[in-house]
């Protein structure tokens, strides 16, 4: 935790907290005034915030961000913010929930559906939000990211991975192969996107002037001739197209493994249930046995 009154405190989240007493009646803040004043009555309330906190990371990132900036941005004070959130760091971890509810979970229960399509589905959705959102893959790694937004999309997860047969001792790894994969996948394609942004030039064009640039070095040419080949391939197709072709086929291979995976597992289940009916075997034929051997005395 590294801003705001949470510096130091030991609530490790915003939605752990227990509900705050209202500061005051419930009216919205309005416009500028004198620092330290309450709020005047007006249109703002935690969901103008958090939906003003949504726009300005998107824009200029999370290095940029400050309360400062977003009561400009609201045309308010800074302490009057304040009035709706503890902290900076409370107000990320909304926005990050806010964030969490673009993404469209289907419904886990619907008995046609194949488990495969639904997990693609949610992969692509998690991965459209992090690219849309390239300051959410820092905030994951700093927040518990437990708001009831985000929590709805774990939940779906845990659904439709239950429905692959993946042994329970097995879910969390399916699933960190999963969205680890996604999680990374799309956090460099964001931060790609955000150092082309601050070239002015387009992904594409980026793109072809490094391959040109590092085509015209010998000893780069020279050392490595097969990822250079490689890159240059793919300038005879666009990036979003290279992108989609790739992230698709890694998807498609991660979801065969957790198959294969899961397979393996029922393979090593059924053996060991072999074994034990073979040993149930050799006790009931020993037992018979001694009831011969034990007939034959008498």
């Amino acid at each position: 935790m590294t801003s705001g009154k949470r510096a130091g405190s030991t609530r490790a989240s915003v939605w752990l907290a227990a509900e705050p007493a209202p500061k005051r009646k419930a009216e919205p803040a309005e416009r500028k005034q004198g620092e330290g004043q309450e709020p005047k009555p007006g249109a703002l309330d935690r969901r103008r915030i958090v939906e003003a906190t949504v726009r300005l990371l998107d824009a200029d990132g999370l290095a940029k961000f400050s309360m400062r900036r977003l009561a400009d941005e609201l045309d308010v004070t800074a302490m009057s913010v304040y009035w709706y959130v503890d902290s900076k760091d409370d107000l990320l971890e909304f926005a990050l929930d806010q964030v969490s509810g673009e993404m469209v979970v289907p419904d886990p229960a619907a008995g046609a559906a194949d488990w495969r399509d639904q997990l693609r589905a949610l992969a692509v959705e998690y991965r459209n939000m992090l690219v849309a959102h390239p300051w959410v893959p820092v905030l994951l790694g700093r927040y518990l990211n437990i708001g009831p937004r985000s929590m709805a999309f774990s939940d779906a997860i845990l659904a439709v991975m239950r429905r692959s047969g993946v042994p329970k001792e097995g879910l969390t790894g399916a699933l960190s192969a999963v969205f680890q994969f996604v999680y990374g996948f799309s956090a460099v394609e964001g931060q790609f996107r955000e150092r082309c942004r601050g070239t002015g030039l387009t992904e594409d064009e980026y793109y072809r002037q490094v391959v040109a640039s590092v085509s015209e070095r010998p000893d780069f040419a020279e050392q490595h001739s097969e990822a250079l080949a490689m890159s240059k391939d793919l300038t005879e197709m666009t990036l979003a197209e290279a992108r989609e072709r790739d992230f698709g086929f890694a998807l498609d291979t991660v979801i065969a493994g957790i198959e294969v995976m899961r397979d393996r597992a029922g393979a090593v289940r059924d053996r060991a249930g072999a074994v034990r009916d073979g040993a149930g075997a050799v006790r009931d034929g020993a037992g018979a046995v001694r009831d011969r051997a034990a007939a034959g005395r008498s």
